[in-house]
């Protein structure tokens, strides 16, 4: 299949993107730059230099490809992006799967596909857009992915201690997060890809949900281990960030193990950070 992907330079994307080259999938890639294209041929990919804000190229990017993946989702890109996608798959079989988050559930110990959503200002925006995609008369899918680590990256790199410098929690620490490594993440946008449903809808999760207290102590290696009030995460982290991490979330990622047969197999968040700590 030739797949056009957006945000292959990305943190999410480039994962998708050796993914869906391993899977022999033909991929081209809108990126930004010359150096981000030459990211992307040296990952086996090919390359198209421009904006994701550029509808007429999207379009064209689009028609010419037998599916698209869309990782570089953001405020300002997604209304137009989505538009032209729609505008240009129409008509046609071929799927569109497009970046959604584990956020837009808000605080809840069993989430699933067909949860309420209640998403915190950082991402009340993605609603309207999702809204956009799951209502249209192509093939869709939505990925709301966890929270993402591996490969060196991520918000939980947060609490990767240098043995001296406190390592802070957000709030007290004992919210849950719902997780998901990067590498499994993006096997599922592939498996997603693949089967092409109409208005599908898939969590990223592993089931694994560890404390952000258990997260700050996994990676410490040997920091003090530091909890704070609800205001000092936010005068820290910023109001809607903090909000965000404050969340409460457990998710079992069932449907995306049943209906897509995904087998996520890497390490827990927890052992990556003891792997990440231990090797500073």
């Amino acid at each position: 299949m030739h797949v056009f992907l957006t945000g292959a330079s990305g943190y999410i994307g480039s994962a998708v993107l050796d993914a869906l080259v391993a899977h022999g999938h033909r991929v081209t890639a809108l990126v930004r730059s010359d150096d981000k294209a030459e990211r992307v041929r040296r990952s086996g990919g090919e390359a198209v230099v421009g904006d994701a804000t550029d509808g007429h190229l999207v379009a064209r990017l689009a028609r010419e490809a037998d599916g698209v993946v869309h990782t570089a989702s953001a405020q300002d890109v997604d209304p137009g992006l989505i538009d032209a996608v729609l505008d240009a798959l129409g008509g046609t079989e071929k799927p569109f799967v497009h970046t959604g988050g584990i956020f837009t559930f808000g605080a809840a110990a069993d989430i699933t596909e067909d949860s309420p959503v209640a998403p915190p200002a950082l991402t009340a925006w993605r609603a309207p857009n999702e809204d956009r995609v799951r209502t249209s008369a192509v093939r869709t899918t939505v990925v709301a992915p966890g929270i993402v680590y591996g490969r060196g990256a991520g918000i939980p790199t947060m609490f990767l201690g240098d043995g001296t410098a406190p390592v802070r929690t957000v709030g007290d620490g004992t919210q849950r997060w719902t997780t998901v490594h990067v590498d499994d993440l993006a096997e599922l946008y592939v498996l997603a890809l693949e089967r092409a449903d109409q208005d599908g809808y898939v969590v990223a999760a592993t089931g694994e949900a560890p404390t952000v207290r258990d997260l700050a102590e996994a990676g410490a290696a040997g920091s003090p281990v530091v909890t704070e009030s609800v205001d000092e995460s936010r005068d820290r982290l910023g109001a809607a960030f903090a909000d965000a991490l404050l969340l409460d979330q457990v998710a079992a990622g069932s449907h995306a193990r049943s209906h897509y047969g995904w087998q996520p197999s890497r390490p827990s968040l927890v052992e990556h950070l003891r792997s990440e700590a231990a090797g500073r």
